[in-house]
């Protein structure tokens, strides 16, 4: 049962190819400036990130008639239920000629779909980043002109949740889970019943190594009359966070800076964990305190640090169990798999 997934990123494409539960090759395909430079909207690099898939596939000596799935990560649709969707005609316009926003993501389904077209097979995205289940009372925001969005690293997220409850000896369909993304951006999000109910974006919690997260209101207020829009964007994301205070987004960098004895390094990493554990604790008055376990996951629940950091303040709600890395390629091979072996029902799109 060979299935190839497809992650675009902005500046590069990461496939893989699995045979059932075996990775058979993942491959991170770099895309240079200069070679995206005559693109002027990531729509246009279609067709020049679909040849490179295809090279790819060819010196590796794939025989695309063995593919039975291709999967694509899930772009920036109108809300969508979490699990698979086909990619069909409608996904495709939308996609293609109707996005919400430019995003690398898009791409995933619309090459995903033609790939897999021509071969006669099945085509997926799954675990969209705009997955919304969210409880009317979750999208209540404070403010009766903004709508709370649910926008999140949903990929990696489920899979990490699906996961915990496996090795917990449960199945996510009957636990409670609370779940950290630690990335270049951060995300939390509670999982109850099979459903991500409720999340902590990573512009309204923890700051992180290229974001500011939540800050406050009336003082970002007035530094929107001193600053351009576009200036305020950019501090808020890719500028904020740790760049912010350190002049670099690497936690390994950031450690290294501890490790020397910088107590200002300290204290600002220190404060990422803080409110990282803030965020987890507030998700967890959603579901009562009635948590089964915490995850931590995404690159930086590498670091012992920050994990034990973390840990240090959240497990009186529940036991703690770190899930590192983004897995995101697997995630969507996995999930695609489920869904070709009927364990999980695909959706069909039809919100146009």
């Amino acid at each position: 049962m060979k299935i190839l997934a497809i992650n675009p990123g902005s500046t590069s494409t990461k496939i893989a190819l699995y045979d059932n539960e075996r990775e058979i090759f993942t491959q991170n395909l770099e895309h240079s400036n200069e070679a995206l430079a005559p693109y002027k909207e990531i729509a246009d690099q279609y067709q020049f990130r679909k040849e490179a898939i295809a090279k790819v596939l060819e010196e590796r000596g794939v025989n695309l008639k063995e593919l039975k799935a291709v999967v694509g990560r899930g772009g920036i649709l109108p809300p969508v239920k979490s699990g698979a969707y086909r990619v069909n005609e409608s996904m495709v316009d939308r996609l293609r000629n109707r996005p919400l926003a430019e995003h690398a993501s898009n791409l995933g389904g619309l090459i995903a779909h033609e790939m897999a077209e021509s071969l006669g097979i099945s085509s997926f995205i799954y675990d969209s980043v705009a997955v919304d289940e969210f409880q009317p009372i979750a999208r209540i925001s404070g403010l009766a002109d903004i709508q709370r969005k649910s926008l999140s690293h949903a990929l990696n997220m489920r899979a990490a949740a699906i996961q915990g409850a496996k090795n917990a000896g449960g199945q996510y369909k009957d636990m409670t889970l609370i779940v950290a993304h630690l990335g270049g951006g951060i995300t939390v999000s509670v999982h109850h019943k099979g459903r991500m109910i409720d999340i902590v974006s990573d512009d309204e919690g923890p700051f992180s190594p290229e974001r500011a997260g939540r800050v406050p209101c009336m003082e970002l207020a007035k530094l929107c009359y001193k600053e351009e829009q576009s200036v305020i964007s950019k501090k808020l994301r890719g500028k904020g966070g740790l760049i912010s205070y350190l002049n670099t987004n690497s936690a390994i960098e950031v450690e290294k800076m501890i490790e020397k004895g910088d107590e200002n390094a300290k204290l600002i990493y220190e404060a990422m964990a803080y409110q990282i554990a803030k965020a987890i604790g507030e998700l967890a008055t959603v579901i009562e305190g009635k948590v089964d376990k915490v995850i931590i996951t995404g690159g930086i629940a590498y670091s012992e640090m920050m994990t034990d950091w973390i840990k240090k303040r959240v497990e009186f709600i529940a036991p703690v169990e770190i899930i590192p890395g983004e897995n995101e390629l697997r995630s969507l091979a996995m999930g695609a798999l489920r869904v070709m072996k009927g364990q999980e029902e695909a959706l069909e799109y039809d919100l146009d």
